[in-house]
């Protein structure tokens, strides 16, 4: 864990979190869960809280830059999102019973669910770290083209209790944890722990790209994530939790369940701050070799030395060194430019071996990217509903 007292001088990856709504002395007034600031802060980064305001979603451009996205608690998802067209929905009469025993949390909220779909998608196409929690985990599924079930006890007719409002933060339930998964790494390698839990939806048709990491006792997901995009130290994370590990104390302390419920956040912000590093490095790389090629190679009129220009300078410059040189009686020839491949050459020769392997990783980063736009675009309609954001993310 990062002591907060070390960060100061650091620039830190930024971690957006969108706010909730709520109701206070008749004014709606914006808020995130305060286990969640801590936890990011403590753990290397910079909470960004976008706030739930009308117009948010079509001005994300103005968060970059982004490098990690954490979804949290909040109404229900607007079931037209994801709606199982293969299955009848539920009657009005059960909708009616479910709004009375969830009435916090059956009100639809179309500006949340278009703010967060959109970072989800964005986190999706960019291969940003992603953590959701709780409905955060269900945006995740939706945003992937998974579906949802509207109300748990109502489609499973389960007997696990998913959310006890006489007991709300003390209640528990189990779940079992499947090995080789970073759920399980996380707690310990245990095949079952106890967790909260907080709702009345949950995850039905999971996503294709991801795959469970636990499931409650009647079979529902309660953990999943993408395999393929995960590896903190490269910065690749992308996971959603149904329960909540940040509330997750000891009756009466701070002290948490399990030491695997601080272990979600501090690799996900791990893998923040490797998304930030190979962002800086990609640009800086970028901007290092335009200022290279750039630079030129400038003989003196004595014919005696070579001199590195240290500024650059501009085509019009050049010619006009190129028609002062030309009236040098008995003079060389005083300035050559490099040919692009020494240019490049001699750049490379400079770079450290981690700045090189930064690079190699940048282009196969890239090169992946391409192909997965690639294949998206000759999948899916042209007229795409998620707007573009610049790739580098600096």
């Amino acid at each position: 864990m990062v002591v907060a007292n070390d960060l100061s001088s650091k620039i830190l990856p930024r971690v957006l979190i969108v706010s909730r709504r709520t109701l206070r002395k008749n004014k709606f007034v914006d808020f995130v869960g305060e286990y969640h600031l801590d936890l990011i802060v403590s753990s290397g980064a910079v909470p960004v809280i976008v706030p739930r305001v009308t117009g948010i979603h079509s001005l994300l451009q103005s968060f970059e830059p982004i490098h990690g996205v954490l979804l949290c608690e909040g109404e229900d998802v607007d079931p037209s999102l994801y709606a199982d067209v293969e299955l009848p929905g539920l009657s009005p009469e059960d909708m009616d019973e479910i709004r009375r025993l969830h009435a916090g949390d059956t009100t639809i909220d179309r500006e949340k669910d278009s703010i967060e779909l959109t970072l989800a998608r964005l986190c999706l196409e960019r291969n940003i770290p992603y953590l959701g929690i709780c409905r955060g985990s269900q945006i995740l599924n939706v945003a992937a083209g998974g579906t949802l079930y509207q109300d748990v006890d109502k489609e499973i007719g389960t007997t696990t209790k998913h959310i006890d409002y006489d007991n709300y933060d003390e209640h528990r339930h189990a779940v079992r944890v499947l090995e080789e998964t970073p759920l399980h790494k996380w707690f310990e390698e245990k095949d079952q722990i106890m967790v909260n839990s907080y709702h009345h939806q949950g995850v039905k048709r999971l996503a294709k790209s991801f795959v469970p990491m636990a499931y409650a006792p009647d079979g529902l997901i309660e953990g999943f994530y993408d395999p393929n995009r995960y590896d903190p130290e490269e910065g690749q994370f992308l996971m959603g939790l149904q329960f909540h590990p940040e509330r997750m104390r000891i009756s009466g302390s701070d002290e948490f369940d399990y030491p695997g419920c601080a272990s979600v956040y501090q690799e996900f912000v791990k893998a923040a701050i490797a998304f930030q590093k190979k962002q800086l490095n990609a640009t800086e790389m970028v901007m290092m070799m335009e200022t290279t090629k750039k630079k030129t190679l400038v003989k003196s009129f004595s014919g005696a030395e070579f001199l590195e220009a240290n500024t650059v300078l501009s085509k019009q410059q050049e010619n006009r060194l190129k028609q002062m040189g030309a009236t040098v009686r008995n003079s060389c020839v005083y300035m050559k430019r490099m040919k692009r491949k020494e240019e490049q050459e001699r750049a490379m020769d400079k770079l450290s071996t981690e700045r090189l392997s930064d690079l190699l990783s940048f282009h196969r980063m890239m090169a992946r990217l391409c192909s997965d736009a690639i294949q998206r675009k000759l999948l899916e309609p042209a007229d795409r509903t998620v707007e573009s954001f610049s790739f580098l993310n600096y």
